[in-house]
C-alpha cells in the first residue's frame, strides 16, 4: 500500500516535470519564432532606410522614376531571393523594358516575363502596349542550354506618383508559388515609401522653381539655369524669345546653341567655364530681336558644382543709345562748323580789297549772326549740362505773362514780317497780373516755340500765342471752346491744378505721329523737321526741363499737313 503511494507520488511529480517542460518547450519555441520575425523585421527595417537613405543622396542629381528603381534593384538580392527582378517604363513613343538576372534564366523565361509585364502594364493604363516599341536592355546570365523553365513565381508593383502610373517593377522565379505574402507586402511597403519619397520631393521642387521662375520671369534680362549635367531648370521668356524659342517646351541646352545660329556653342562655353572657374563674357550677339551680349558663369556651393547660369543682356537699347549720341555729336559739330566756316570765310573777304566799304557792314552782320548761332548753341548745352546735373535754378518771382508774352511777341515781329507770317497773340478776360514764376526762363521757353513756329510755318500762314486761367476741376477742352482758342488740341487734358495755360499754335508742316513724342529728347530730332529746317532741338528738351521744373506741364498735338499747339502751364498756386 505504502509502496502504490509512493509511486503515485513519483508519477504526479513526473508529469508535473513533463507538463512543465513541455509548456517551458512551447514558450521557448514561441519566443524564439518571435525573435526571428523581430529580426526579419529590422533586416527589412535597415534595408527600407538603407534605401531611403541613398534616394536622399541621389535626389539631388535626378528626380527620374527610373534612378529611384535602380537603387531599390541594388539592395534587392540582400531582401528576398529571386531569378529576375525588370521594370518597364512608357514613355513618349516606346516603352523601356530592363531585366536583371540574379540567377541564369532562358530566353523563354524573359519572354514570358516580357509578356506578364506587358498585360499588367496595359492593365493599369487600360491601353494596349503590344504595338508600341520596346527598348529592353538585359543584365546578367540568359541562355538557353540550361533550362527552359518559365516564370514560377510572379509579382509586381504598380509605380504611381502624383496619381499617374508611371511605370510597373516586377519580380520573378522559376519555382511555384515561391513568394510568401509577408514579402510581397515588405516589399512594396519599401517601393511606395521610396515613390512617395520622390513625389514630395518633386512637389518641393516644383513649388520652389515655380517661385524662381516667377523671379527670373520679370527680369529684363534673359536667364538660363542649368544643373552640373547641362539639364536646363529654368529658362525665362526674353531668353526664349531672343532665341526664338517661346513656342518650344523641354528645351536643351543645343536648342539654345542652334537659336543662336551656331555662333556660340554654349555646352562648350559652360565646360569651359567650369573647367577653368571664370565668367565668359561673349561680344555682342546679333539676333532677329535686337543685340545680346551673352555671360555664362558658373554656380557653385563652396567647392561642389550645382549647375550654371547663361544671362542673355539686352544691349539693344545701349546701341541704340550710343548711335543717337554719336549722331547727337556729329549733329553738334556740323552745327558749330557752319558759323565757323562762314565767319572764317567772310573775315578773309574783308581783308582782301575786293570788299567795298558798304559791303562791310552787311559782313559785319554776317559774323554776327554766325557767332549768335554758335553762342545759342553753346548757351543751350550750357543749359543741358546744368540740367543734367541738376543744378538747373530757378529765380521765381511775381510775374505777369501778359507783358511776357507781348515782349516776346515785339522781339519776334520783324522775323515773323520777313517770313511773311501774322503773329498775334491773344489771351483770357480773367487772366491773372502777377503769378510767381522766373521771367527770364520763361522768355527763354517762349523763345523757342515762336521761333519754332516762324521757321516751320509757310510763307501767308499764322502763328498766335494764347494764354488763358485753367481752373482746377474745369474740362480744359470746355474752357478752350468758351474762349475761342484756335488750335490742334483735340483730347481733355485733366487732373491740372489751377494754371495759367499758354499755347503757340502755327499752320505749318504739322508733325507726324511717330516722332511727337520723340520731340522733347535731347538726343532726338524729329525726322524731316529739325533736320530739314536746320537746329539741334536741344530748345525743346531745355523748355520741358524749365517747365517741370515750374511744377507744369508742356506737351503738343499736331496734325501733319496742317499745323502744330504747343503748350505749357504754370500752376498759380
Amino acid at each position: 500500500m505504502v509502496a502504490e503511494i509512493i509511486f503515485s507520488i513519483i508519477f504526479m511529480i513526473l508529469a508535473t516535470v513533463g507538463v512543465a517542460e513541455f509548456f517551458i518547450f512551447l514558450k521557448n519555441k514561441k519566443t524564439t519564432k518571435s525573435l526571428i520575425e523581430r529580426e526579419e523585421d529590422a533586416k527589412y527595417k535597415m534595408y527600407e532606410i538603407a534605401i531611403l537613405n541613398e534616394l536622399s543622396d541621389k535626389m539631388g542629381y535626378s528626380l527620374e522614376i527610373q534612378n529611384v528603381i535602380e537603387i531599390i534593384i541594388k539592395f534587392l538580392p540582400n531582401l528576398i531571393d529571386y531569378n529576375t527582378v525588370s521594370y518597364i517604363l512608357p514613355v513618349p513613343e516606346k516603352a523601356i523594358f530592363r531585366v536583371y538576372c540574379n540567377k541564369p534564366v532562358s530566353h523563354k523565361f524573359i519572354d514570358d516575363l516580357r509578356g506578364k509585364m506587358l498585360d499588367s502594364m496595359a492593365d493599369l493604363l487600360r491601353a494596349g502596349l503590344k504595338n508600341l516599341k520596346i527598348e529592353e536592355t538585359l543584365w546578367g546570365s540568359v541562355s538557353d542550354s540550361g533550362t527552359d523553365e518559365l516564370v514560377g513565381s510572379f509579382f509586381s508593383i504598380p509605380l504611381v506618383i502624383s496619381g499617374k502610373v508611371e511605370g510597373l517593377l516586377a519580380i520573378a522565379d522559376t519555382r511555384d508559388n515561391f513568394y510568401k505574402e509577408k514579402e510581397v507586402a515588405i516589399l512594396n511597403k519599401i517601393v511606395q515609401g521610396a515613390v512617395k519619397t520622390l513625389d514630395r520631393l518633386r512637389w518641393v521642387i516644383e513649388s520652389e522653381n515655380s517661385k524662381l521662375n516667377a523671379m527670373v520671369s520679370s527680369m529684363t534680362d534673359g536667364v538660363i539655369m542649368t544643373d552640373a549635367y547641362f539639364k536646363i531648370l529654368v529658362a525665362n521668356t526674353v531668353a526664349k524669345k531672343a532665341t526664338g524659342l517661346e513656342n518650344k517646351t523641354d528645351l536643351s541646352v543645343s536648342d539654345f546653341t542652334n537659336g543662336l545660329g551656331g555662333k556660340i556653342d554654349l555646352k562648350d562655353k559652360i565646360e569651359e567655364s567650369v573647367r577653368l572657374d571664370k565668367i565668359f563674357v561673349s561680344d555682342e550677339v546679333s539676333l532677329k530681336s535686337g543685340f545680346f551680349r551673352i555671360i555664362v558663369a558658373p554656380v557653385k556651393d563652396k567647392w561642389k558644382l550645382l549647375g550654371s547660369v547663361i544671362i542673355f543682356q539686352d544691349i539693344t537699347r545701349e546701341k541704340e543709345l550710343q548711335k543717337i549720341k554719336d549722331d547727337f555729336t556729329s549733329m553738334i559739330v556740323h552745327e558749330l562748323r557752319s558759323p565757323l566756316d562762314s565767319i572764317k570765310k567772310i573775315t578773309a573777304l574783308m581783308r582782301s580789297s575786293e570788299v567795298k566799304k558798304t559791303k562791310r557792314l552787311e559782313c559785319f552782320q554776317m559774323i554776327y549772326t554766325s557767332s549768335s548761332d554758335m553762342l545759342e548753341l553753346i548757351s543751350n548745352l550750357l543749359n543741358v549740362a546744368k540740367i543734367e546735373a541738376g543744378k538747373f535754378e530757378l529765380r521765381k518771382q511775381p510775374s505777369d505773362i501778359k507783358k511776357i508774352i507781348e515782349s516776346r511777341i515785339s522781339f519776334f515781329d520783324i522775323t515773323a514780317k520777313d517770313a511773311k507770317l501774322k503773329l498775334a497773340s491773344c489771351f483770357g478776360k480773367d487772366l491773372p497780373n502777377n503769378i510767381e514764376f522766373d521771367p527770364n526762363t520763361i522768355s527763354q521757353v517762349l523763345n523757342n516755340l515762336i521761333s519754332n513756329a516762324i521757321k516751320f510755318t509757310k510763307e501767308g500762314g499764322n502763328v498766335t500765342v494764347q494764354a488763358i486761367l485753367h481752373k482746377a476741376g474745369e474740362s480744359l477742352a470746355k474752357e478752350a471752346k468758351e474762349f475761342g482758342l484756335d488750335w490742334f488740341i483735340k483730347k481733355d487734358i485733366s487732373g491740372i491744378p489751377e494754371s495759367l495755360l499758354v499755347a503757340v499754335t502755327d499752320n505749318g508742316a504739322g508733325i507726324a505721329p511717330d516722332q511727337v513724342d520723340k520731340l522733347f529728347n535731347k538726343f532726338v530730332q524729329a525726322k524731316n523737321t529739325f533736320i530739314e529746317k536746320g537746329g539741334t532741338g536741344l530748345g525743346l528738351a531745355i523748355t520741358k526741363s524749365i517747365i517741370e521744373s515750374h511744377g507744369g506741364i508742356v506737351g503738343v498735338e499736331s496734325v501733319e499737313g496742317q499745323g502744330s499747339t504747343f503748350y505749357f502751364t504754370l500752376p498759380t498756386n
